[in-house]
This record gives C-alpha cells, structure tokens and sequence, in this order.
C-alpha cells in the first residue's frame, strides 16, 4: 500500500509512538490531576512533560499556555466562540477549513459580522487583502497557515506584524503545518494557535493542542470538573485549568509527546527537505501529463507537500477509487471540507484529487503513483 493522504492524519506513526501509547495503557492510566497516588501523578507528569516539548517547538515561553483539545476544530471553536462578543467583527480568508467556516456563519444570529479576505488564483492570502476587510470593530483575524487543498503557505510572520500594529487579534491555524514548517508564536505575534496532534506532529487522533496568550482572552464554551478550585462553582481563571475540563485524552497525549520528541530528534528542518524534495518531484512529474491540471503553485516555494490535481476527462472520484482498488495507492478527492478555498482556485465544480506527503513517503512513492494516474486518464 502507499499512503498518500497524510493531510488527512499521518497514517504511519513512529515506532517510539506506538509503544508509548501500549505502555501507558498497561502501566499508567490513570486521571492527571484527580489524586495524589502515584499513577495519577505519572500520568500528570506525562501531560506536563507534552506541554513542554510542545511549547520548546513553537517558541512558546510557558507552558502551560498550552490547552489539550478533542482536534484543531474544537480549539478554533473555542477561539472563535469564547473570544468575540456582540458587536465584534472578524476576518478569515477564503481558504480556510469549514472548521472555521462554519463557527464563524454560526454566530452570525448573535450579532457578530466578520469579511472575507480572498486569497489569489494560487490560494494566497496577502496582508493588503485583509487590510481591505478591517473595519474598526475588527477584533480577530483567523488565517490557515497551509491550505489543505492546495498546500500554498501563508506569511503569518508578515500578517502578525501588521495585526500587531492594530491592535487585533491574531488566530493561525496551522493543522496542515504544525510539524512541517517552523512557527514562532512570539515572533509572528500569534495570539491563537490551533494545532492537531494526528497529522504532521505523528501523533493519534482524539488529541488536539491550542495556544492562547493570555487567559483573559478567553471566554470559556464548556465547563466542568478540572481537579483543581473544586469548590467554587465556576472555572478557575488561570492556565490550563480554565480550557481543559473533564478528563484529558492522556493516553493520546502519551502518543503526542513521543510524535513531537521524533520531530525535535530528527529535526524540523530534515522534515521539511524530504518532503519538499518529494514534492518538487511530485509537480514535475504530473506537468507532462496531458489533461491534468495542478492547483497552488507550480513550484516548490510558499507550498508544502499537499498536491491537488483535476483532469480534462477523468472524474476525480473515479480515478481516486482506482487508484485504491487497482494500485492499493491511498488518496482523497472531493472538496476536502473546505469548499470555499476551492472556489477560490477555480476547482468548485468537483472538486479535486489531492495526493499529500508525509515524512515516511519514499520517491518509489511519488514515481508509483504518478505512473497509475497516468496509465489511468489515458
């Protein structure tokens, strides 16, 4: 099998991943935070020592302004919901996820507005369009860092500086980055940061992670028990206790500590090489292929290794589920849950097929695939 949808969720993991995930599981489990016994104050030490390794990765100066979430959709809810008000105005761009999408269009019956900053033909997002769309109301700008259906890579650095300068809040959300290129949040001036544990940073699903610079920032969406101020019946105001009621997914977290430790191992910058490396091979291959045609950037630059292509007088549909049943080559097509970043690169009619790279991926890979997607259109 190839497996060529790790934009999806990384489906090999690293060996250290899985062990860590089985021991916690035999040895540990317990609830961090809820007893002084020993295995409860293991499983904290686990929880705090991701923290940490997360926080060494981002640039991110305490750790515990890092809040374990269910997946990125639920930390950008809890930015998007917990963060502005009645009468508040924000902006996102037209590439991002419906997991930003739809929040934003589900507080439109409470008084909130926001625009929307349209990215180019190519899915990038300049600081002059979002300018354009700020208002004096305007209290958050939520920007993807990658798109997830074309791979084009925003300058946060840039759009952080000139937010900065105004005053507005900052939400990036970097599902498709996080562990493939690296993010400061200081020196980008990021406020928010939404990241999920079972893509690029190798760990499993069910575990998400969000930055927030200060807790006053937020509001809180839910509530509940957090093992800490149990006798008051509101949630404590500090970090990380504020976000995080109910019971972490601490065996995920378990996984995700192992997932990051092996990015900082083999280092981001190693990461980053191979699957530019793949990539560029990627797009050279498919632009001799007649009838197809390829979204983003023809080039390496500004993109990361998330491939979309449509065909002349191929359904995308089919030719994914040839490529799975005929080649056992693993692939997505459709419109990937960001519809409005398709019809902003001119692919709204059926969307495409996206071919996206992940660390293990070899060139045998790349060159299989490409040679099925071209035996298959003629």
């Amino acid at each position: 099998m190839i497996y060529l949808d790790n934009s999806a969720t990384t489906h090999k993991k690293p060996e250290s991943v899985i062990y860590a995930m089985t021991n916690y599981m035999r040895n540990e489990c317990a609830n961090p935070g809820r007893g002084g016994h020993r295995l409860s104050l293991k499983s904290a030490e686990t929880v705090y020592m991701c923290r940490c390794e997360i926080a060494k990765m981002f640039g991110i100066e305490n750790a515990e302004n890092i809040v374990f979430t269910l997946n990125a959709t639920d930390s950008l809810n809890m930015v998007i919901k917990g963060f502005l008000k009645e009468g508040d105005h924000a902006v996102f761009s037209s590439m991002e996820h419906n997991s930003v999408v739809r929040p934003f269009y589900a507080l439109k019956n409470k008084n909130i507005d926001f625009s929307i900053a349209y990215a180019d033909k190519f899915g990038y997002v300049n600081c002059e369009a979002i300018l354009k769309e700020i208002k004096p109301n305007t209290r958050l700008v939520c920007i993807t860092h990658a798109s997830n259906v074309c791979g084009t890579v925003n300058d946060i650095y840039e759009i952080g500086k000139m937010l900065k300068e105004k005053n507005i809040k900052f939400l990036v959300d970097a599902s498709q980055s996080g562990g493939i290129i690296d993010i400061d949040v200081e020196k980008c001036n990021i406020d928010f940061l939404a990241l999920t544990g079972h893509k690029a940073l190798m760990g499993p699903q069910g575990v998400g992670v969000l930055y927030v610079k200060d807790a006053n920032f937020l509001e809180t969406i839910k509530e509940g028990g957090t093992g800490s101020m149990s006798s008051i019946t509101s949630m404590p105001d500090y970090m990380p206790d504020k976000f995080e009621s109910g019971t972490l997914n601490t065996v995920g977290i378990a996984g995700l500590l192992e997932g990051v430790k092996f990015i900082r191992k083999v280092g981001l910058d190693t990461i980053n090489m191979h699957e530019t490396n793949l990539t560029r091979m990627l797009l050279d291959d498919l632009s001799v292929i007649k009838n197809v045609r390829i979204f983003g950037y023809l080039t390496t630059v500004r993109r990361i290794g998330v491939v979309s292509i449509n065909f002349l007088n191929n359904d995308v549909l089919s030719v994914a589920d040839i490529l799975d049943k005929d080649y056992g080559i693993c692939v997505r097509a459709g419109y990937h849950c960001a519809y409005m970043a398709h019809k902003t690169i001119g692919s709204e009619k059926e969307g495409t097929l996206r071919l996206s790279i992940g660390a293990f991926n070899t060139k045998n890979d790349i060159k299989t695939a490409v040679y099925a997607i071209n035996k298959i259109i003629k």
